[in-house]
This record gives structure tokens, C-alpha cells and sequence, in this order.
């Protein structure tokens, strides 16, 4: 997969040689832009090439994601732009990319006194799939999210993290080319989220799979690339190792006396503090060192995602020296 934003500055930034795969690219995002009535902007000049992989959208809350997410599933029309599937404009031929097609809207919701099972044959027959293959799709699809032992249980049974697999099951039922997924996580406790995440990353093989979310770990160990908007622009594209690299020698670690913390975190960009017996240990980005006493370590995808979309302070202006006290 390869993506390329607009404007130029930002496809420099994010700069990747090109393949085959962006000569065809799948789904091609040009210009797009939304606006609300009363003129807010939800999206603003966003671009994009994708093809085949697992595409993490990032963003803080309100950054525009699901309001993109909803123009690619063709359920909202951009006010400028156009998105291409295969080369045909989605506004003029909406159900050229509705067939190939998976959803999983961000709040999805069942019919809780039927089985997986009856409520996948209900989609399918919504879905207008043929009866004759319907039985074995199912079957397939609820063993793809490793369902199939619990195909006829009620879903008024089901833990959230089962529900979210019915969820992507019936998003699989018309074996899409374009799967996409929207805050799937949300609400999980950690091992539903692990495996949830495994499983995306399992389906992103010959499709492409697009997951939204603002939770940075949901595409660290996943994603082949990320698009990162805020305030409904693309802040970045390209590779998390990209990303990555416009973090390294810009995150520190130090311990502080706990007194300190509040007043650090109005002056530095931390993105991680835990209580040790000698003070709380800060992970910090900042362009310089922060402190005498502060060390550079390897930055994880939240200190890069945090630099993106944070620039922090100088370190120098907030520095405390080695008694923890501020400059």
C-alpha cells in the first residue's frame, strides 16, 4: 500500500517510493472536503491512495475520523473532493464500491434475542445475498472470528468483545475488498482487544482494511501505514517507522519528586508518568533534553504521535534542575 497526501509539504514529509500499487491504487481520495450547515468544516482537503494492507486512522476525538469513515462507506456525500473506487466516482455510482463492501459503524447494535447465527442469515438476506450460498458464508465468517461454537447462542449472551466479532462477521459476509472499521475497540477490556486486533490484522491480507481509531496501541503492532488527522485535516501519512523517525532524539526519561508533576505537565509533552519509590518517572518529548538528569530513549508510536500532533515546548524553557526545582 502507498499513500500520498496533499498538500506538498506533507508528501515530502511522508515521502515513499512508489509500487505498482499506487499506479492501481483501490481507493483514491481526492481533495475531499465536508461542511456542515452553519459552515463548521468536519474534513478539509484530505487526500489519499490505498491499496491492499491495514490502513490505522488516527486522531484525537472530533478529529474528523468517522465523519471520513461515513463518506468511504458512501453514506454521506463530501461537499468538494470525490473518492474513486477502481476508478469509478463514488457520488455518481455509489453501489460500485457498496458490493465490495464491509462496515462496522462505531456503534453497532444487535437484535439480542437471536443466535449469531439468525442474525448473520438476517444481514445476508438484507444484504441481498444469494440463499443457495448464504448458510456456508455464515458458517465461514463465524469461524473466520472464531465464533463458530457459539453460532446458535443468543447474543443477549455474547461479552462486548463477542459482539464486535458477530460485528465483523456480518461486515465479511459479502467477502469485501474494502473493509473498514470504526472505533472497534471501544469499551473491550484487553484481551477482546488483543484478539480483535489480531484478527484485523489476519483479514488485511489480499483486502484492504482501514481501522479508526484514537487509541494509538489498537494499530501499533498492526497498521503497514497510518493517516493521522486533527481538526479534520491530514496531519500525517506514510509508514509508522516514518513516524517513528520524526520522533528519535526527541523522548527522554527521568524521575521527578511528585510535587514537581503538575507544574511539568503545563510546560512539557508527557506522555507517560508512573509512581517509582523515588519520585515519578516521566517519559517526555521534547526537542531538547529536558533536564541534567533526563535520558534519551527509543520512542515508542505514542511519543511519535504525541510529537505530531503536540509540538512540544523547548525543553529548555521548562527545564527544573537536579533538585527538581524549575528554572
Amino acid at each position: 500500500m502507498t499513500i500520498h497526501a496533499l498538500p506538498a509539504a506533507a508528501r515530502r514529509a511522508a515521502a515513499l517510493p512508489l509500487t505498482a500499487v499506487a499506479a492501481r491504487a483501490d481507493l483514491r481520495v481526492e481533495n475531499l472536503s465536508l461542511r456542515y450547515p452553519g459552515g463548521r468544516a468536519a474534513l478539509t482537503d484530505v487526500s489519499l491512495d490505498l491499496g491492499p494492507g491495514l490502513l490505522g486512522l488516527l486522531g484525537p476525538n472530533g478529529a474528523g475520523k468517522s465523519t471520513l469513515i461515513r463518506v468511504l462507506a458512501t453514506l454521506v456525500r463530501p461537499t468538494a473532493g470525490r473518492v474513486l473506487w477502481k476508478g469509478r466516482d463514488l457520488a455518481r455510482e455509489p453501489d460500485a464500491l457498496r458490493a465490495e463492501l464491509g462496515y462496522l459503524p462505531q456503534d453497532f447494535g444487535v437484535y439480542a434475542a437471536l443466535s449469531a447465527r439468525e442474525f448473520l442469515r438476517f444481514l445476508a438476506a438484507v444484504k441481498g445475498l444469494a440463499p443457495r450460498a448464504v448458510e456456508d458464508r455464515i458458517a465461514r465468517c463465524l469461524d473466520d472470528v472464531g465464533l463458530a461454537e457459539a453460532a446458535d447462542r443468543r447474543l443477549s449472551e455474547f461479552s462486548g468483545g463477542m459482539r464486535q466479532r458477530v460485528g465483523i462477521a456480518q461486515a465479511l459476509l459479502n467477502d469485501p475488498a474494502l473493509l473498514v472499521v470504526d472505533e472497534p475497540t471501544v469499551g473491550l477490556d484487553p484481551e477482546e482487544r488483543l484478539r480483535l486486533r489480531h484478527l484485523l490484522t489476519d483479514l488485511a491480507g489480499e483486502r484492504l482494511v482501514i481501522l479508526s481509531t484514537h487509541i494509538v496501541s489498537d494499530i501499533e503492532a498492526t497498521a503497514t501505514h497510518l493517516a493521522v488527522l486533527a481538526q479534520g485535516r491530514l496531519r500525517y501519512t506514510g509508514t509508522p517507522e516514518d513516524l517513528l523517525a520524526q520522533a528519535d532524539g526527541r523522548t527522554w526519561q527521568w524521575t521527578v519528586p511528585a510535587a514537581q508533576v503538575p507544574a511539568l505537565r503545563q510546560r512539557l509533552a508527557i506522555s507517560q508518568s508512573v509512581q517509582r519509590p523515588g519520585g515519578v518517572q516521566l517519559r517526555v518529548v521534547a526537542d531538547r533534553r529536558p533536564s541534567d538528569d533526563a535520558e534519551p530513549v527509543a520512542p515508542s508510536l505514542e511519543d511519535a504521535y504525541l510529537h505530531l500532533l503536540a509540538p512540544p515546548v523547548p525543553g529548555s524553557m521548562a527545564a527544573p534542575d537536579r533538585a527538581g526545582r524549575l528554572q
